[in-house]
């Protein structure tokens, strides 16, 4: 309960500073005036953010995850191919964006600077896991890492078409998005061919668990 509620309490301060990104950036500046509209002391988001942006964005991102989440748990995905499941899990992830797409830019431009790539690579890791397990996969062998690591680079593409993508409701965007996965979908088919044969090859066994892997990724 005390986590939920410090959480709670995280998410309000974020949304405080979230109007003075555009202006001030991921920054300590945001944060005081975000103190300044709530009548609080900036020593608060302090204490809530002692690693400053890195803090702040982590906490935007997990929380889009969470609203990912929740809202494709309210569709039928299961009931959908399964592009349409992941094209969906994508666009839903990026209209959530939608109202703060200079913050999310910003964002992204921290999280490519040298010191900050593998909080960067840790986060894109989880949303893509999230994404599939989402979406209803549940696969243990090897291709718990193929998965991920192409819809990683499905997303992180798309995610930075978007940014720059000025057309009327994104249609662009989707556009693009449709024609990643569809090069996703040509090589799964190859990827099976290639499953097929290294079946029949009883020399893999070395290979270690995905999910330990992924784990040790995302929590590092």
């Amino acid at each position: 309960m005390a986590e939920r509620t410090e959480r709670a309490e995280n998410l309000r301060l974020l949304e405080a500073t979230l109007p003075h990104v555009l202006f001030d950036g991921w920054s300590r500046a945001a944060m005081r005036a975000a103190a300044a509209d709530l009548g609080e002391d900036v020593a608060l988001f302090d204490l809530a953010f002692p690693d400053g942006a890195r803090d702040m964005i982590r906490l935007f991102i997990e929380n889009a995850d969470d609203e990912m989440e929740a809202e494709l748990e309210k569709r039928d995905v299961l009931s959908m191919k399964i592009r349409d499941r992941i094209t969906l899990a994508i666009r839903i992830r990026l209209e959530l964006y939608e109202p703060h797409k200079e913050a999310v830019r910003r964002a992204v431009n921290i999280l490519s600077l040298p010191q900050n790539i593998a909080l960067g690579t840790r986060l894109t890791a989880a949303t893509v896991s999230r994404m599939w397990w989402a979406t209803g996969d549940r696969s243990t062998d090897i291709n718990w890492y193929t998965k991920r690591m192409t819809l990683a680079a499905v997303y992180a593409a798309t995610l930075l078409y978007w940014l720059s993508d000025k057309s009327e409701g994104h249609q662009q965007t989707w556009g693009f998005l449709d024609r990643r996965i569809e090069n996703v979908m040509q090589f799964e088919n190859a990827k099976y061919k290639c499953r097929k044969k290294l079946s029949e090859r009883p020399d893999l066994s070395h290979i270690p668990s995905p999910r330990r892997f992924w784990r040790n990724l995302t929590e590092r």
